[in-house]
């Protein structure tokens, strides 16, 4: 039985193009197979369009292709130059592979699935290759991705930052927070990158002065960044960040108190959990440590009555009540808790911003987590390139080669 036509079909080879030869090597567990064209066939030219054109002359090429079951798949073809009338001799793109590629298109869109849910290294162990060739492929898809993005639309940013790897450098993320997308990541945390990032948007379509909304942490560098170069955009600081704030203050009391000799054993995690959450059990062990510790009991307290400021129904009634948490967690005589509130007091339009912009930073706590996830897995990446194009990868919905490039 002639296989050949078979795997041309399988392959979906276009005209020209066909198998012309199969063979299988069971010793070294490859499956070769050579593809050609019938002697007289014209191709089109690769950079006028102009078809017939003939074949000048042919190099030969080797691409290593989709497993054939558990044997490796090799593609050797004969790639003609043509000779056109207007441009000269020039080599034929095939439709398989990308032009200085060794792998086929279905080789690496089948790789860009494996590195969306798993870490590289394992990655390129169950693609046979090495993880540095696996990370040029990424990397060149990733590329020619971002260079399609259009940001005319962009209404919403959220800015955060990840470390690249433990306590060292950061890199920082720019969300849209509107099309659910991480939009741009770069190298470090400070004004700059917003600098960076502005740059970006104007070469992709946007306008830094159609920007509505800014959402991020209360970074005195993102703030700043945000103002050079978004002037008109609404600054909110984030709902995730500012109740993190007063939960560090908290868990500072806590541990103040336990050094002092107070008996707050078990509230570690306890005090931090939302009251409506608590199991029966937990519940009556929080009425034990409050009615044991006035100082732990107030600054929970503040902590709870903080959580109706994002409750409140108007903008009047919002800025009254945060006002009187100020007031109220300034004379609390708890130095945790007061510095906290003359934090948000310096930010204090900020937090209000909130009320006005509604801005779900959910989405980029998601987002943020993926890229986090994706750097556990692989116990941290090499360098920032690295990071960045993972992070790219699992969260910036970008329009990369899918496997299968073609269904039924």
């Amino acid at each position: 039985m002639d296989t050949n036509p078979l795997f041309t079909l399988a392959l979906g080879l276009d005209s020209p193009w066909l198998v012309s030869q199969t063979q299988f090597e069971p010793t070294a567990g490859t499956l070769r197979l050579r593809l050609d064209f019938p002697r007289g066939s014209t191709f089109t030219c690769p950079e006028c369009g102009a078809g017939d054109c003939p074949v000048h002359d042919t190099v030969e090429r080797t691409w290593r292709h989709l497993d054939f079951f558990q044997h490796q798949a090799l593609l050797t073809a004969r790639v003609p130059r043509v000779d056109c009338p207007k441009c000269g001799v020039k080599q034929v793109a095939v439709s398989w592979a990308r032009p200085g590629s060794g792998f086929t298109l279905l080789f690496e869109a089948y790789a860009l699935v494996l590195a969306r849910h798993m870490p590289v290294r394992p990655a390129a162990a169950l693609l046979r290759i090495t993880d540095n060739r696996l990370w040029r492929i990424l990397k060149h898809h990733v590329t020619q991705a971002l260079e399609k993005i259009s940001l005319e639309d962009l209404r919403q940013l959220g800015i955060d930052e990840t470390s690249a790897r433990k306590r060292h450098d950061y890199i920082s993320l720019f969300f849209d927070m509107v099309q659910r997308r991480l939009m741009f990541a770069t190298r470090g945390k400070d004004a700059a990158t917003v600098s960076r990032f502005r740059a970006f948007l104007e070469q992709h379509g946007g306008k830094g002065e159609s920007l509505q909304e800014a959402s991020m942490d209360m970074s005195p560098a993102f703030q700043k960044g945000v103002r050079e170069n978004f002037p008109s955009a609404g600054v909110t600081f984030d709902r995730f960040h500012v109740v993190k704030l007063l939960n560090d203050a908290l868990d500072k009391v806590r541990r103040n108190e336990w050094r002092d000799g107070q008996p707050v054993k078990g509230a570690r995690f306890l005090l931090l959990r939302n009251v409506e959450n608590l199991t029966a059990t937990q519940a009556a062990l929080l009425d034990e440590l409050r009615n044991r510790n006035a100082t732990l009991a107030r600054a929970w307290q503040l902590k709870e009555n903080f959580r109706d400021f994002y409750r409140q129904t108007s903008l009047e009634d919002a800025h009254g009540f945060l006002k009187g948490w100020i007031a109220d967690a300034i004379i609390s005589d708890i130095d945790a808790i007061k510095e906290t509130a003359w934090t948000f007091f310096d930010h204090f339009p900020g937090i209000m911003r909130w009320h006005i912009s509604r801005i779900d930073n959910a989405v980029m706590e998601a987002l943020a987590g993926l890229v986090q996830a994706a750097k556990a897995k692989a116990r941290g990446y090499r360098n920032h390139d690295n990071l960045i194009t993972i992070a790219y990868l699992v969260a910036g919905k970008l329009q990369l080669p899918s496997y299968p490039l073609k269904t039924a």
